[in-house]
């Protein structure tokens, strides 16, 4: 039997409820260890850091393909720019690349409302998808116009036709998903409480997107109490206690925090936070005017074996120009 598990990309850090750490007690709950990846090829994609931080092993429908996890999708991306492309020469396929995005943004305003595990899989947020792509093939065209999405969906499901267990599939792509494969099963995550897991992840989310009107005491306070957990550990939490210690112009314990996680970091963490903590490390040795041992933190940056692209791009950025305040 195959199991297939929503997947909301990024979207899962804004929703403290239904988070990296809620999909990984949803599938340690249902006693899964290996999931299928079907879904975005993203590297940055938060789940790529979670499960296997949380011991589940990811296996790719495209291994056959370089051993990337999921097949090169660019081919859909293409002949979808080209449609646009074309649409937006003309009076009316402007007014239906219109109605395409408005589809989209009705979508977007539905998933941006609070998630559950009870919710995200309910009969409104699945009819709202549902409700989307028809919105969308009535705008482009059913045919022309959507054939790249049905060709994609139509071999995503041949590859998941041989598996069996847990598989992991963009919310949006559910419905066709399940159209083509009858046989498989949306999980019952209606009773799933989320956990401390989740708990951590959504405070970690929290500190790492901070807006104008959060209470950084409060936040920091928070995290510094807690001991983390393998999806996220103690460096992470010390590392965004350091982040928000820099937004608080607190240039030393920021510094105290972010030297901390550094020295806390042991190799099995998510494969993304070595980057992000020395990352913001050298912004930080770069304010307290250490700017030889601020470059030798970015150029670490740029030697690990994987850093997030925001991490890489700060460290590039600070290889130029000193970071600071103003700049």
């Amino acid at each position: 039997m195959l199991t297939l598990y929503p997947d909301l990309g990024d979207l899962l850090r804004l929703h403290p409820q239904f988070n990296a750490g809620t999909v990984a007690e949803a599938l340690r709950a249902a006693g899964q260890r290996e999931v299928w990846w079907a879904s975005s090829a993203d590297p940055d994609h938060p789940l790529r850091d979670a499960l296997p931080a949380a011991g589940f092993t990811l296996r790719g429908v495209a291994l056959e393909e370089g051993g990337a996890l999921t097949p090169d999708w660019q081919w859909a991306d293409l002949e979808r720019a080209q449609l646009e492309s074309f649409l937006a020469q003309y009076p009316q396929g402007r007014g239906r690349l219109r109605a395409a995005a408005a589809a989209e943004a009705e979508l977007g305003a539905l998933l941006s409302r609070p998630l559950t595990p009870a919710r995200v899989l309910s009969p409104e947020v699945l009819d709202g998808v549902r409700a989307y792509h028809e919105a969308t093939r009535a705008a482009l065209d059913e045919g022309p116009g959507t054939r790249w999405q049905a060709r994609r969906l139509d071999e995503l499901a041949a590859r998941l036709a041989a598996v069996e267990g847990a598989a992991l599939v963009p919310l949006d792509d559910l419905p066709g998903v399940l159209e083509r494969l009858p046989e498989a099963v949306l999980p019952q995550l209606d009773t799933l409480v989320p956990g401390e897991s989740s708990r951590l992840r959504a405070l970690a989310d929290r500190a790492w997107r901070l807006r104008d009107d959060d209470d950084l005491s409060a936040l920091f306070t928070a995290l510094t109490r807690e001991t983390g957990d393998a999806v996220t550990p103690l460096a992470e939490l010390r590392a965004a206690a350091g982040g928000l210690a820099l937004a608080a112009g607190d240039l030393g314990e920021a510094r105290t925090r972010l030297e901390a996680a550094a020295h806390a970091l042991r190799g099995d963490e998510p494969r993304s936070l070595a980057g992000l903590v020395l990352a913001r490390l050298g912004q930080v040795r770069d304010m307290q005017g250490e700017r030889d041992l601020a470059l030798r933190t970015y150029r670490a940056v740029l030697a690990l074996a994987y850093a997030p692209e925001v991490a890489l791009e700060t460290a590039r950025n600070g290889l130029e120009t000193p970071f600071g305040f103003g700049g």
